[in-house]
Formats: C-alpha cells, structure tokens, sequence
C-alpha cells in the first residue's frame, strides 16, 4: 500500500471516530444543558453548582455512549483503569467547563439565564477537545497491531465492505 493510500485509510478511520465521539458528546450535551436548566429553574442552586451537578449526569451517560459504541473495539482488559482515568479526565473537563461559567458569572456578572447558557456551551466546548485527545490517548487505549501491513489492508478492508455497492472498488489481486 502506498503511503498516500495508507494516510487516506488513517484520516477515514480518524474521522469516523470523531464523528462517533460527536454522537455521543451532542447527546451528552443535551443531557448536561437539560439536567442543568432543570436544577437552575426547579431549585434554588447556584449556577455553578447545577453545572457541576449537570456535568456529571453527562459525564455518566457519555461513558456509556463511549464504551460501548464509539471505542468498542479497543481495549477492554483493565476496567477499573479506564474508569479512574475516565473519571479523572473527565473532573478536569468539568474544571474547564465550570472555570469558564464561574468566571463569567462570578468575574464578569453575567448570570443572566441566556448568558449562562452560553457559557456553559462555550465551556463544554473547550473541555470538549481536552477530554477528546484526553480519552483517545489515555482511557480508551487502542489495541496493539500484530503486524503493520496486515492492520492497514484489514482496515482498507473494513471501509471497502461499508461503501454502497456501486461505489466499491474491485480488489487489488497483486495485494490479497
């Protein structure tokens, strides 16, 4: 394989991830804005607090969404691992997310309900790209390759089989 053909196969592979960490991270989001506009208007918490509070619900269903669609297929050996360093990455991310809400609220006194949403988004979307590298790196560990040029075909393999029919190319016999 070539390695413009190689690269391709990689940058396929990287953004099918990145739309399954999407995925869930949109359904994440709005289970953090509803639980967090839920406490802000059902209860007398502050803001920072129903974000923290809020974050954490997501937190758990994006785990979830994580485990079990986007890096099924990586390593499942050393739960508890993957769980502590979850968590953990994932209280940094509540640290981004709430240190910009509570700057905005608290610093600048903007605590309005539309400025707080907007806050809050802007928060996820910074611990967003943090817990992104974060989880792919650290957590959710990438399998070792018994070989190279195996992985490679067997990936170039896996996309070929989910193109429409139409759109396939016929295998290359010199490679197989």
């Amino acid at each position: 394989m070539s390695e413009r053909g190689a690269l391709r196969t990689r940058l396929e592979l990287l953004a099918r991830e990145v739309a399954k960490f999407g995925a869930v991270g949109a359904f994440g989001l709005l289970v953090n804005i509803a639980v967090f506009n839920l406490l802000r208007h059902t209860t007398d918490l502050q803001v920072v607090r129903a974000s923290v509070l809020a974050t954490f619900v997501a937190i758990l269903f994006n785990y979830v969404g994580f485990r079990y669609w986007t890096y099924r297929e990586r390593d499942k050996t050393g739960r508890t691992r993957e769980l502590t360093l979850f968590l953990l990455f994932s209280a940094a991310g509540a640290v981004i997310e709430t240190g910009v809400l509570y700057l905005a609220t608290y610093g600048f006194g903007w605590n309005t309900p539309l400025q707080s949403n907007i806050f809050k988004i802007v928060g996820i979307g910074i611990a967003t790209l943090f817990r992104f590298w974060s989880y792919r790196t650290w957590v959710f560990k990438t399998l070792p390759a018994p070989e190279t040029k195996g992985t490679v075909v067997n990936a170039e393999r896996f996309l070929e089989q989910r193109r429409p029919a139409e759109e396939r190319v016929a295998p290359d016999p010199v490679r197989n």
